[in-house]
């Protein structure tokens, strides 16, 4: 028995209040995104719970209200970008407006989701067959907030001269 016969898994996120704004935002962040349906208190017309789609990937959510911890860096999604344009792109995006920044390519955006925005470069490199290279890139990596392709090739390319 496979699990697509049963059903899927979707990441449901617990919003305090701002399930629709946070809907809003990251749709217009990620392409092939959209809204889907939102359930909404009969009373008050108040969004209860719904979902998105970003780039493919069915979230739902809720508005819970307050929870004590909120969103911690011990869930994350992982962004694969093709270049330095899609790694700029999305780290601007999701740092605008109250976002912060951290290290190794990680991020919080202004709801406090953790987000990890990654060159597939980072990958190619820290995968290369010569272990000087490979350090050398892992190493610059490490200093960075926004990872810097640019900045890992010239890394790598100094250790294996």
């Amino acid at each position: 028995m496979t699990l697509a016969a049963h059903g899927s898994i979707s990441p449901c996120l617990w919003f305090d209040s701002e399930l629709e704004e946070a809907a809003g935002f990251y749709t217009s962040v990620f392409p092939n995104s959209a809204i889907g349906h939102l359930a909404r208190y009969p009373h008050s017309g108040e969004v209860m719970a719904g979902e998105f789609t970003l780039d493919g990937t069915t979230f739902r959510a809720i508005n819970g209200g307050p929870v004590h911890a909120g969103f911690t860096e011990t869930i994350s999604f992982s962004v694969t970008c093709a270049d330095q344009a899609e790694v700029d792109h999305y780290w601007e995006s999701l740092t605008a407006d109250g976002g912060e920044p951290s290290v190794c390519g990680w991020l919080k955006d202004r709801f406090g989701l953790s987000w990890q925005i990654v060159p597939r470069r980072l990958y190619e490199l820290m995968e290369d067959p010569d272990p000087a290279r490979a350090t050398a890139a892992t190493e610059a990596m490490l200093q960075m907030r926004k990872i810097v392709v640019a900045e890992l090739e010239a890394a790598a390319d100094a250790a294996g001269r």
